[in-house]
């Protein structure tokens, strides 16, 4: 079970699988959601808080090392050796076994895969534990070791292959890992499905339902009628038996918050408002979005495309308002645009400000380790199953 910190409930509050924790009062290990933060912060309006984490920083030399998302503010963003997505920095964490302190500013569960593959040297940092994330909090251990038993009493588990999508919690990677499965990202999602459907004749694919829907329809050739959902919150996720051996495909029913929000009529009025627009759009977005789209792709993906894009073009993108425009500073010479007229940046990876990362940093050179993310050595090892098995894949 992934560790942060003990079950700490205000009187008379017990512990329930669907507890609503009040922020700053009570924590819980079994979910992505840590909510203390020890010590004070700096204020936000502090006018020093750039040379005062330069200063740090340099304090600390070669022993930190601080891994950016691509979704995290620009004030952040400058402090980064190192941006990318999540699997992308937690390989590179794990490249840079000298690094006594690995700073990850992007949330819980990124984390945690950056616990899971560097050494016990290394100590990983999530400067504010409130920083999770609302998809990989859509599946619980407790309700994907429901569900298979589900799948088991109809008579489908042997036959039934877990793939899990890197953005789910240390649990959900070491669940996947016991039961034969391997973790995809955005961007290798049709290899992982290729590979599990080698193995079995079916998959149960968490937590995004999303990703798996567009990449078996998609990119596989599977049909829609091929997909069935599976909804923690009813009984047998409110799936029959039957729906269950007929299907190809069982989708965890979650998504991203972000990436959910787009739908097709914002495909439809950035056309009517730009004519010539290429559509840009993530995986984790809804089928129809996708198919309405002209280009999908991993945030990587989104990155390389406007760069080779030809001056002058125009390009409307559905993913994370701060990468976004993060891209459009790049490229001045073409048009980029958010493809919602309502913006929207990930509220939770938003949590990381440069308050938190100064804190952070000015704890570590003055020798306090705050905010550490550790992974129970069970959990670490069959996770590490999953991905290793990932990293094998053709």
């Amino acid at each position: 079970m992934t560790a942060t910190h003990d079950l700490d409930l205000p009187p008379g509050v017990q512990p329930t699988p669907l507890a609503l924790l009040m922020l700053g009062r009570a924590s819980d290990p079994r979910s992505e959601r840590g909510v203390e933060c020890p010590g004070d912060l700096p204020s936000p309006s502090d006018p020093d808080l750039v040379a005062r984490a330069r200063a740090a920083k340099e304090r600390l030399g070669d022993r930190v090392f601080i891994l950016g998302h691509h979704y995290q503010r620009d004030e952040v963003i400058d402090f980064a050796d190192v941006t990318g997505d999540s699997f992308k920095l937690a390989r590179e964490a794990a490249a840079r076994p000298g690094a006594s302190y690995i700073v990850f500013c992007g949330v819980h569960f990124m984390a945690e895969s950056a616990d899971i593959l560097t050494s016990d040297d290394q100590q990983v940092i999530l400067p504010d534990l409130a920083a999770g994330c609302s998809m990989a909090d859509m599946a619980t251990s407790e309700q994907v070791e429901e569900c298979w038993d589900v799948l088991a009493d109809a008579g489908i588990a042997d036959v039934t292959v877990p793939v899990s999508y890197m953005n789910s919690s240390a649990d959900i990677k070491a669940f996947t890992g016991r039961n034969g499965g391997t973790i995809c990202t955005s961007s290798n999602a049709e290899r992982a499905l290729n590979w599990a459907f080698e193995q079995g004749e079916k998959v149960l694919f968490l937590p995004d339902q999303h990703l798996g829907r567009n990449t078996a329809v998609l990119e596989m050739g599977l049909t829609l009628d091929d997909c069935v959902l599976y909804n923690p919150h009813k009984p047998g996720g409110g799936l029959t038996r039957e729906q269950l051996r007929a299907a190809k495909m069982i989708l965890w029913r979650g998504h991203c918050s972000v990436h959910g929000r787009f739908d097709v009529a914002s495909v439809e009025d950035v056309r009517a408002r730009i004519p010539g627009v290429n559509v840009l759009v993530h995986p984790e977005c809804r089928h129809e979005v996708v198919q309405a789209a002209d280009y999908v792709g991993s945030t990587e993906y989104i990155i390389n495309t406007l760069d080779a894009a030809e001056p002058g073009s125009a390009w409307a993108i559905g993913t994370e308002l701060n990468l976004v425009r993060r891209v459009a500073a790049a490229h001045p010479d073409k048009q980029v645009v958010f493809l919602d007229k309502t913006v929207c940046f990930c509220s939770t990876m938003n949590r990381i400000d440069l308050p938190h990362l100064v804190w952070t940093l000015e704890s570590l050179a003055d020798g306090n380790v705050v905010n550490r993310i550790r992974v129970d050595a069970e959990t670490e090892k069959f996770a590490k199953v999953a991905l290793d098995r990932m990293l094998a894949l053709p």
